[in-house]
């Protein structure tokens, strides 16, 4: 698939072989490039339409020499039907309200970040973030980005109690879901799902074709949540196309000679020493 970048050439990095959060006994490495601060969203969009993720001002993609178990994910949001089980989830989470906030990092954002972090991803990566590490993550970008907050309806002038949050990049073609948390204590309201669910609306609502989700991961218990929404698109080398039922219950692709959320996290900035530049 060809694909042209409306901007100067992009210099690509690939970083060392590192272990795979999703899949035991293997090694991931990931491919990235700066975005540019003048065309930082138009370039955004290209990158994202062919697989790759954003954090902060980098935007990078898997590139496993022998693995391509991650596969980018979208919703097609005009052909998307909410199932029934879809609408009740909406339906549980009708007494919150949505906020479009500007991508300006605050503390009780932070606060909540912690406490999702803690309960669902105490041995991930993000469980060390500090203060200035979620600034960076929310602040330092040049391409159209913005927050939602999903607060309970206030009882007086005041705002209400934080309920989630998600960070979102608006592209030319839909919206992609950057990273998201949420309050862990509050399972019966499936707030990771109702997060995506609402994007699929906010995207009907706003004629966007595209809901991105990131990366879906066939055989990756962490990942096995993407594939319940349905339709689902995956990019495979020909282009993207519809997942199908036998997909959804597809195992990873085997490894040749060999045996929260990384692939969807903040990749960390990389020694000089751990990347070699792709000529």
């Amino acid at each position: 698939m060809t694909q042209h970048f409306p901007t100067r050439q992009l210099r690509f990095f690939l970083t060392a072989p590192t272990p795979c959060p999703y899949l035991p006994g293997r090694e991931e490495r990931k491919v990235f490039a700066h975005l540019p601060l003048s065309d930082g969203p138009t370039v955004n969009d290209s990158l994202t339409q062919v697989g790759f993720r954003r954090s902060q001002n980098i935007a990078y993609r898997p590139a496993c020499e022998t693995c391509r178990a991650c596969q980018s994910a979208r919703a097609p949001a005009a052909e998307y039907v909410l199932s029934r089980s879809e609408r009740k989830i909406l339906n549980r989470n009708d007494d919150l309200e949505r906020h479009l906030v500007e991508a300006e990092a605050t503390l009780e954002q932070f606060e909540l970040l912690r406490r999702y972090l803690l309960a669902r991803h105490a041995d991930g990566g993000m469980a060390e973030m500090t203060w200035p590490d979620y600034v960076a993550m929310v602040e330092d970008t040049a391409v159209r980005t913005h927050l939602i907050e999903y607060r309970r309806k206030s009882q007086d002038r005041g705002p209400g109690d934080l309920i989630a949050c998600v960070l979102v990049d608006v592209l030319a073609d839909g919206l992609s879901l950057v990273y998201s948390f949420y309050d862990p204590d509050l399972i019966k309201r499936s707030l990771g799902s109702f997060i995506i669910l609402d994007h699929i609306v906010q995207a009907q609502q706003g004629g966007l074709p595209y809901v991105y989700l990131g990366y879906w991961v066939p055989g990756s218990e962490k990942m096995a949540y993407k594939a319940r929404f349905s339709p689902l698109e995956i990019l495979k080398p020909g282009g993207w196309s519809l997942m199908s039922a036998r997909e959804r219950g597809a195992r990873p692709p085997s490894m040749r000679g060999g045996a929260k959320d990384p692939c969807d996290l903040p990749l960390s900035d990389a020694e000089p020493a751990e990347i070699e530049e792709l000529g």
